[in-house]
């Protein structure tokens, strides 16, 4: 954490905090980690936009995938 403190001294933090204010702890960083992640796919979506304008996205069936897979296990 950028202000170092250890896992537990945040437990012991929040432990102190009423239910209510716990409650909206908890709803603030499902919030937070929801709006991480669909940044996540967001650049994720627009990096395969990205390959296949470039045309360096791979394509195929699933067939295709997974002989793709299979070879670069056994490498």
């Amino acid at each position: 954490m950028s202000n170092n403190l250890n896992f537990q001294a945040v437990i012991d933090c929040v432990e102190e905090l009423s239910e209510e204010e716990q409650d909206m702890l908890f709803e603030l960083i499902k919030k937070r980690r929801i709006e991480k992640r669909r940044a996540e796919i967001a650049l994720n979506a627009t990096n395969t936009l990205n390959a296949l304008k470039l045309g360096t996205a791979k394509r195929g069936t699933v067939a295709d995938l997974k002989a793709d897979l299979l070879d670069d296990n056994e490498e």
